[in-house]
């Protein structure tokens, strides 16, 4: 039954009656980073340097080093990321369990609501409100919150900086509570650079995206895009993170399958 079922998923993308959509930002110098405010170090931005180039330093290959940090770009968040998840074991990006890294994701479409307010806050309200329309999410699967951010391709207008911190959209303390607390997720992604609300350090706790779900050994995923081409319900990520010892977390290529 297993290789059938196998073998009924390679036909179907081989035939494209499943489609595979790409939900990952391209990793280059501008990709924007998180810049935290001082004394707080910063992680260094995304870097390439050419090694050879079918040249006189390698005749037959071309080839690059790359530099970066483990949150830069499209970007899995591990457990122990945040301080409240440091003491799990198998919460680096070497030590989880891979079946985490390929599950269910439904996606809630927050877009209307972010154009009107770059600071919207989503709440439980809106977790029951697509709930009472698509049913409730099932265990394991990925909360994705669709806001249409990544299409600020200009690296000041995605990062969204202003006086009193970023400006960018999130989820409340009592959003993040309720899917940790009441559902069985896998993780929480968006479209942002990092999975907060930009006003998050003022919230209690602080960065409850990072707070509680890594606490409770959730995952997250960051600067995603083309979440416009998901369905609310029925697509399948692939998220596996670089197998980074220790890792924090890792760039990634984020991949979604879908039906039709």
């Amino acid at each position: 039954m297993s290789a059938s079922l196998l073998n009924q998923l390679a036909a179907a993308i081989v035939s494209n009656s499943i489609r595979v959509i790409d939900l990952s930002q391209t990793l280059r110098a501008s990709t924007p980073v998180i810049a935290l405010p001082p004394p707080l170090a910063n992680s260094k931005p995304f870097s390439i340097e050419e090694i050879s180039h079918y040249d006189d330093r390698g005749p037959g290959w071309y080839w690059n080093n790359i530099s970066m940090g483990e949150h830069t770009g499209t970007h899995f968040d591990a457990p122990v990321h945040w301080v409240t998840g440091q003491h799990y074991a198998d919460g680096f990006t070497d030590t989880l369990p891979v079946q985490r890294f390929v599950a269910p994701a439904v996606v809630i479409d927050m877009s209307k609501e972010a154009a009107a307010d770059e600071k919207f806050v989503m709440e439980p309200s809106h977790i029951q409100a697509w709930e009472a329309k698509y049913g409730r999410i099932p265990d394991g699967a990925w909360v994705l919150m669709r806001t249409d951010w990544s299409k600020r391709t200009d690296p000041e207008k995605f990062l969204n900086m202003k006086e009193d911190g970023p400006h960018t959209p999130g989820p409340s303390t009592a959003a993040i509570t309720f899917l940790v607390k009441e559902r069985n997720v896998n993780g929480w992604g968006v479209e942002a650079v990092g999975t907060d609300h930009g006003q998050a350090f003022a919230f209690e706790p602080a960065f409850p995206a990072h707070n509680l779900m890594h606490g409770a050994k959730k995952l997250g995923l960051a600067s995603l895009t083309n979440l416009d081409q998901l369905p609310p319900t029925g697509a399948l990520l692939i998220t596996p993170p670089l197998k980074i010892e220790k890792g924090s977390g890792s760039p990634l290529r984020v991949l979604a399958l879908v039906a039709g």
